[in-house]
């Protein structure tokens, strides 16, 4: 180590002289320019002083690598997290700079002044509740600023794993919605009693299991079209059944169901195929498209609606898009926004 490269630890930052902008910041990237010298921050001034790159003051008083770590953790919440993220991707050989939400990577062979960053990085904590608005935020900036966002969850034993977060947009090909005619509403679901009107409202657009003859539908389904008005609705009194009092009825039965019946409108008017994703863990599995019912394709997707104050839980997630990984399918959320908007989650090696 050069002892001329000597870094003094004040505000939150650590200043170099003029000699660093040559030995760190031409060569390695590290920090920023500032006046005639160079500042980096406090996961940048770890990792240096961990290579022994450089030295650093306090006070007048040089700090060894716990010392300075630990006064960093104290000012800096997530610091420890933070540290940990920089240091794999700087030794997996990206360029890193601090930035919003966390850090800016850039692509192998890039760096500051040659290109654009790739990616946002977001930190988190495993043990940390994540709320869905502080994935969202940063997420439209990435897209705004065309770059990715990546998640970087740190467990307790200090292994990261990787997400990609980003806005998806949602389409299939399905067209057309044939008529259901008369309907009646059991406990939890709904028997469509004309068999042709069954046979077409399966074979055409993947609704309800066939029971027989007959067409059992979810409550969800039923809702959607009887909205749409293809089926009229009625009890095991014969007397008529209107949305409303089917969503009252499934809302008792089903405490999401209005966030259920949301995604699940605005993904049939998209042209998508929506079944139940029960067997899966998550409210849907969808379909860009099915073509008749004899030899149904995988689906796409896995959706789970959720609410815009969700709060995730860091081993939730891990578990949804791993499940959803597994399978060969893309892990979506859905929530409700300007309309209804989707957020797709999925594992990213860098």
């Amino acid at each position: 180590m050069s002892e001329e490269i000597l870094g003094r630890f004040e505000g939150g930052r650590v200043r170099l002289g003029p000699e660093a902008l040559s030995e760190l910041y031409d060569q390695g990237y590290f920090g920023r320019p500032k006046g005639k010298g160079l500042e980096l921050s406090l996961v940048e001034a770890a990792y240096l002083l961990d290579r022994s790159r450089v030295k650093i003051l306090r006070d007048g008083e040089e700090l060894d690598f716990r010392a300075f770590f630990q006064a960093a953790s104290s000012m800096e919440k997530g610091f420890e997290f933070r540290y940990v993220v920089y240091k794999d991707l700087r030794e997996r050989g990206y360029y890193v700079q601090p930035g919003r939400p966390d850090f800016r990577v850039y692509p192998r062979g890039g760096h500051p002044g040659k290109g654009p960053a790739e990616f946002y990085v977001l930190v988190i904590s495993e043990r940390n509740p994540l709320p869905l608005k502080e994935i969202i935020e940063p997420v439209r900036l990435a897209g705004q600023m065309r770059k990715k966002l990546m998640l970087a969850i740190v467990d307790e034993e200090s292994d990261i794993t990787f997400y990609e977060a980003r806005e998806r947009s949602m389409a299939g090909v399905m067209a057309g919605l044939e008529n259901g005619g008369m309907a009646t509403l059991l406990e939890d679901r709904v028997v469509l009693w004309d068999t042709e009107a069954s046979r077409l409202l399966h074979e055409k657009g993947f609704y309800g299991k066939p029971v027989g003859e007959r067409l059992q539908l979810s409550l969800v389904e039923s809702a959607y079209l009887l909205e749409k008005g293809k089926i009229q609705l009625t009890d095991r009194q014969g007397r008529s059944v209107e949305l409303a009092d089917l969503v009252a009825r499934a809302s008792q039965i089903d405490e999401d169901f209005k966030l259920k019946l949301g995604a699940y409108r605005d993904l049939r008017e998209k042209n998508l195929v929506v079944k139940t994703g029960f067997k899966f863990g998550t409210h849907f599995r969808v379909y860009k498209q099915v073509h008749g019912t004899k030899k149904v394709p995988h689906s796409e997707y896995l959706v789970h609606s959720i609410p815009e104050d969700h709060i995730f839980m860091p081993p939730v997630l891990s578990r949804a898009v791993r499940l959803a990984h597994s399978v060969r399918k893309q892990m979506v959320f859905a929530y409700p926004g300007d309309g209804i908007r989707y957020l797709e989650i999925k594992r990213l090696k860098p």
